[in-house]
């Protein structure tokens, strides 16, 4: 009840949060960040799939990343256009994107706002989810229990859920876990681990699939916790894969 609550909350706040601030020059709305300051953590799981193997250790700089991820309402903002399978949820992330489609966004966000816009890589995506410097070990991002922090295929009711409902992990990152795959900007290969530099790591070998992370609406808690990797569908172009945005400090 008390999610239900503050979500609801946050629902009634939207011309406060709306994904972030309102550019009245343009009417742009730009996606809330949150710093994710430098560290280092062990990417990868001793117990887990051999594509979550090794565990090494990663150090990265400073970024920003989206403290929801990125809605129907800030695409239609920038696209003029809305491609999502789950419409008339202008607070749900979007979906039905493709790789293509995500450039385009990018470039003309950035263009609009003069920043520099971008996905997350994989090592960055995982450092945020666990929580970064102030990270307590959750399985899932923010909780060892899934249905506190995440949307997936007990409690989603076979659809996309609109961001910041459920409990925010330690850094006040919403949606980590579950609603809709986040696609990174690493190219997927199994082995990366074995050869993956120390730091700021990213798979530019280019390859069949990229990298996406955090499970979805329609998944199981084993596609969930915060160490699983997966590789997207073909350029991404489903209804239960979407973006979270990321900025250099």
């Amino acid at each position: 009840m008390k999610n239900l609550t503050l979500g609801i909350g946050l629902l009634l706040s939207l011309n406060i949060f709306s994904q972030g601030k309102m550019n009245t020059n343009d009417q742009l709305i730009e996606p809330e960040m949150i710093l994710v300051e430098c560290g280092s953590f062990k990417l990868g799981k001793d117990d887990g799939l051999n594509n979550e193997r090794p565990v090494h250790t990663v150090t990265l700089h400073d970024f920003y990343i989206g403290k929801y991820e990125a809605t129907q309402s800030l695409w239609q903002s920038v696209m003029d256009t809305n491609p999502s399978g789950f419409k008339s949820c202008n607070l749900c992330p979007v979906e039905e994107i493709d790789w293509n489609s995500i450039q385009i966004f990018l470039g003309k966000l950035n263009q609009r706002t003069g920043k520099n816009y971008r996905l997350p890589t994989e090592a960055e995506w995982e450092y945020a989810a666990m929580g970064g410097n102030k990270s307590k070990g959750f399985i899932y991002s923010g909780s060892n229990d899934l249905s506190e922090v995440g949307w997936y295929k007990l409690n989603a009711d076979h659809k996309t859920h609109p961001v910041g409902l459920k409990k925010p992990n330690e850094l006040g990152i919403y949606d980590m876990t579950g609603n809709v795959w986040e696609l990174c900007s690493d190219w997927y290969d199994k082995n990366y681990y074995k050869r993956s530099p120390s730091t700021d790591p990213q798979n530019k070998i280019v390859a069949t699939y990229r990298v996406s992370r955090g499970g979805s609406w329609r998944s199981g808690e084993e596609r969930c916790y915060n160490k699983a990797r997966n590789r997207n569908i073909k350029d991404h172009h489903i209804a239960n894969g979407g973006i979270r945005l990321v900025l250099d400090k």
